[in-house]
């Protein structure tokens, strides 16, 4: 096991060398020169060119290029081109409320798509079955926009059950109080989709040999689904939630918007609007290297649902 995590750890540093060059170069040599964006329209050529000295660009390609892996190696990508702030204090201090949001509403929408798609399939070819799929099509066909409009305008300014915006202090406050709504809404969203796939999945696993032997042998319906074909699907379910993760930070960011959650998501739209390129740099680095992290973690996790499977 430890072998196989240091094996896959090495392989990971060609690709993470591969996505910084490419972040280098869209916004070196794409995204146009930066001490145009921070001068502004009224500028000189000198201003112009203090601020490329500040900014370090005036150097070669391959000084800049060693500048950025420093920074991504030591965590110090500088400070916001537009607030002052060190990229490393935001990162620090959006992660937490995107994370309050984000991993509540996880962990119910795959329990939830799971048990579902479970049930569906106990019933598969019926009339609940087919309503289910219909349902599942009406609600994904609803943009996330309407939804957060509905919710907020009935469930927090009619009924008074939810706060319309906000975010505090207080990690309890914040969990039990301020998100609600918002995991509300993304389970509205997300279980859908997740359901219709994860059926899917179930329905696969139904057709296979070992279900018709354990039906022959006895077993009861219920449980066929519930022990044996569950584990087998666990390993795609596991796949689609895992890849879905490290996009999640950054695909949030209505939600964020709309509640005036201090989160990742925000920040990056933020960013984009002011062309603040430090911030966005680090989170696009930072994003990719959680996905192959993840998806190392996916691996292992395959091995502890399924002994069978071997990681070599």
């Amino acid at each position: 096991m430890t072998a196989y995590i240091l094996r896959r750890l090495l392989q990971m540093l060609p690709t993470m060398l591969g996505v910084i060059l490419l972040v280098f170069i869209l916004f070196n040599w794409v995204g146009g020169d930066p001490a145009y964006v921070l001068a502004g329209k009224m500028s000189n050529p000198e201003q112009i060119a203090n601020i490329r000295r500040q900014l370090g660009v005036d150097q070669p390609f391959y000084v800049q290029l060693w500048i950025f892996i420093k920074q991504i190696v030591t965590f110090d990508f500088g400070s916001s081109w537009s607030t002052g702030e060190t990229v490393g204090n935001i990162l620090k201090t959006r992660l937490g409320p995107s994370m309050t949001v984000l991993i509540p509403l996880t962990i119910l929408e795959t329990l939830l798509a799971v048990a579902l798609a479970l049930a569906v399939a106990f019933v598969r070819g019926s009339f609940t079955d087919r309503a289910v799929m219909v349902a599942c099509t009406i609600g994904m066909s609803i943009s996330i926009l309407v939804y957060i409009i509905v919710f907020q305008y009935w469930f927090a300014y009619k009924l008074g059950l939810f706060p319309v915006q906000g975010w505090g202090d207080s990690l309890l406050e914040n969990l039990f109080r301020y998100s609600l709504l918002p995991i509300l809404i993304g389970l509205a969203v997300s279980v859908a989709p997740s359901l219709r796939l994860f059926r899917t999945f179930v329905l696969d696993e139904v057709n296979q040999d070992y279900v018709r032997t354990a039906r022959a042998k006895g077993v009861s319906e219920r449980r066929i689904l519930w022990v044996h074909v569950l584990r087998n699907a666990a390993i795609p379910i596991i796949t689609y939630v895992m890849s879905n993760l490290p996009a999640l930070l950054i695909g949030a960011f209505l939600i964020e918007r709309f509640f005036s959650i201090p989160g990742i998501g925000r920040e990056v739209i933020l960013a984009v609007e002011r062309s603040d390129f430090p911030v966005i740099k680090a989170i696009t680095v930072y994003v990719a290297a959680a996905t192959m992290l993840f998806n190392l973690l996916t691996d292992l996790l395959y091995q502890a649902v399924d002994p069978r499977v071997q990681l070599k």
